[in-house]
């Protein structure tokens, strides 16, 4: 099939890679230091057209020929497809090279008849730490100009552990019911999220209704989302805390070491290039937590962060914004945090990038409430500032998407379908 394409478009030259699996390599330029023969502002930086945000873009002057588009892949790596989303000042002619030093080049690839759009270079044999764009004809009186340009491969020794997954995240999950009554929806949020089959599981609190005893964290949770406790990061909620037997007394017994990895209720661990911070959001009056929050923050290396807790800081349901959240979000906006995922109310929202001041900002902090695990559904009450998007109503877990820097999700239905798509975020 690829050569009879081949024969269709006659000017083009292909290097083909025989390797297996070439296809789905990952992505391997996103964040990585780039530069380019010029830009036309600081506005269109070379970066611009390596942050995965389809809105940016690198310019370069205009008028002239050639000129250059280069990313420094921080490694060695196998180059087998490189895609590139032109803006409107596309090139009618290139080159795509790649180079172990960044000064001998070899091309991999080349376009002699460019009409813009997307061009989508899969099949590629290049090797090297360098991947350069050679701009020879542009196709407009103006520049070259690309909105996203996409290296993938495998580096050498494998894909990096900064390497893209997925997790599945949600809060306020079993009641009291199994799958055998009809209307017990746990059964069927734990079955969506063991389809999906992320690298771990995150829950939001109010993991057990009403009391969350030992007793009733057997019968419920652990017949549904227990299929996969092991692979589980939880955090506590506000139901937890009221074990006839003790606060917490249920939800430690059944998790374990699983809840308590650090010897507390709160806890940090890394995935990749991102640092998950999980806490106990009933103890944010204790300085102990608030102590160990600021110095595993200062002591993080990772460049994106996600914390998770149960009670969150904005929200349009019933319970409405908790301020009790405020001073640790005040303590990670001050950390450059990415992303905060929430429980409590019982319905799926997001939101704009905002201060915790409830500003919106390019530098916020992204919050998400997912309170949709299988406890009864809670009405939108009033609408907060900078909500995006609200749905009660329909049970359904989070499908988070991360890269090494970056990150999007959805919020999928227990009937599987997308009920609605983030944009997509690049970490601060």
């Amino acid at each position: 099939m690829f050569a009879a394409v081949l024969a269709l478009l006659g000017g083009l030259v292909l290097g083909w890679s025989e390797r297996a699996g070439a296809a789905v390599d990952p992505l391997i330029s996103q964040g990585k230091a780039a530069t380019a023969s010029s830009t036309e502002g600081s506005s269109y930086a070379a970066g611009k057209a390596f942050d995965g945000n389809a809105t940016t873009r690198w310019a370069s002057t205009e008028g002239k020929d050639p000129q250059w588009l280069r990313v420094d892949l921080g490694g060695t790596a196998g180059v087998s497809r490189v895609k590139l989303s032109w803006e409107a000042a596309y090139a009618k002619a290139y080159r795509l090279e790649v180079s172990p030093d960044g000064v001998t080049w070899t091309t991999v690839a080349e376009e002699k008849a460019g009409n813009g759009g997307t061009d989508d270079w899969t099949g590629l044999a290049g090797k090297g730490r360098y991947v350069r764009l050679s701009g020879t004809a542009r196709g407009t009186a103006y520049g070259y100009s690309l909105f996203e340009m996409e290296v993938y491969g495998v580096p050498d020794g494998g894909p990096p552990p900064g390497g893209a997954f997925t997790v599945v995240a949600a809060g306020d999950i079993a009641a009291q019911c199994t799958a055998s009554d009809s209307g017990c929806a746990h059964p069927k949020t734990a079955a969506l999220a063991q389809q999906i089959d992320p690298r771990f599981y995150l829950t939001m609190g109010d993991n057990q209704y009403d009391d969350a005893r030992s007793s009733d964290f057997r019968d419920y949770y652990d017949k549904s989302w227990g299929a996969f406790k092991a692979k589980t990061h939880p955090v506590p909620g506000n139901h937890e805390t009221y074990d006839p037997a003790g606060s917490l007394v249920g939800y430690k017994s059944y998790f374990g070491a699983i809840a308590y990895p650090q010897g507390k209720s709160w806890y940090s661990f890394d995935e990749g290039n991102w640092h998950f911070v999980a806490l106990d959001s009933n103890a944010f009056d204790q300085s102990a937590q608030i102590d160990w929050l600021k110095a595993d923050l200062a002591a993080n290396a990772k460049k994106c962060v996600a914390a998770y807790w149960h009670h969150p800081l904005y929200s349009s349901g019933g319970h409405g914004n908790d301020p009790v959240s405020r001073p640790v979000w005040k303590i990670l906006y001050g950390a450059k945090a990415d992303l905060v995922l929430n429980g409590h109310d019982h319905h799926y929202e997001r939101f704009a990038p905002q201060d915790p001041d409830g500003k919106a900002t390019a530098d916020g902090i992204v919050e998400i409430v997912g309170g949709m695990g299988g406890a009864e559904p809670y009405p939108i009450e009033q609408v907060q500032p900078n909500s995006q998007k609200r749905i009660s109503g329909e049970y359904g877990v989070l499908k988070l998407d991360f890269t090494d820097s970056g990150y999007g999700w959805s919020y999928v239905g227990t009937d599987g379908q997308v009920k609605d798509s983030s944009p997509k975020y690049s970490c601060h």
